[in-house]
């Protein structure tokens, strides 16, 4: 049971792309390569047949691409692991991939063992981010979940919420807004669970990004 071997799916629409993996896959004694598709569709079909471990995906593909392959693997509830091949000059298609549940991605000249490497870490569970990527998934969030959460406090939460990050307390609180103790631990609670947030000091800090405090 100990030594089964990762079993993976090339999804590549370039034939010379998938044999030269396969041929540097295949020499590897963890890994198997038990498919190959060429576009999207094809390898959520196939995908769907051979159950692999692991789905070796291109994102620019004809007709369906990596990305929509992906979704619609989610969507089935297939339990693969997604790995997207990219180049560096495709971030911008890199954040969309990990937001629709890719577990990483590797570059298209990467190293040979750089790429077994990737499979066997994808495999077991992490999650492969180059920093600049991750730099940039980390900005969506707060730029598109912080403006959005944000929209979903009430006038009363948004003053309560400034006022924390000015460094009151829940007693100095009630005093400025006239409320009391119990409903302003009330409003924090709400605060915190609304926008995702732990503590106060993460609270503080979400309130200066979105320029809550002057």
């Amino acid at each position: 049971m100990g030594d089964k071997r990762i079993q993976v799916l090339l999804v590549d629409d370039h034939q010379v792309v998938r044999r030269g993996l396969r041929t540097f896959l295949e020499i590897q004694d963890d890994i198997e390569v038990v498919g190959e598709a060429a576009d999207g569709a094809e390898g959520v079909a196939r995908a769907e047949e051979l159950k692999p471990d692991v789905v070796l995906m291109d994102v620019k593909m004809p007709g369906v691409d990596g990305i929509e392959a992906l979704r619609k693997l989610r969507e089935l509830a297939n339990p693969a692991k997604v790995l997207i091949v990219t180049s560096f000059t495709e971030q911008r298609t890199v954040v969309p991939a990990l937001r629709a549940g890719a577990s990483g991605y590797v570059y298209k000249d990467v190293d040979p063992e750089a790429l077994a490497g990737a499979i066997r870490s994808v495999h077991a569970g992490h999650v492969l981010l180059q920093p600049e990527v991750a730099g940039a998934l980390l900005s969506q969030e707060e730029q598109s979940s912080g403006t959005g959460r944000g929209n979903t406090l009430t006038e009363r939460e948004r003053e309560v919420l400034g006022l924390i990050a000015d460094g009151r307390s829940n007693r100095e609180i009630a005093r400025a807004l006239v409320l009391s103790e119990k409903t302003v631990k009330t409003h924090v609670s709400n605060i915190l669970m609304k926008l995702d947030l732990a503590d106060r000091t993460q609270a503080a800090l979400w309130a200066v990004r979105h320029g809550l405090t002057e």
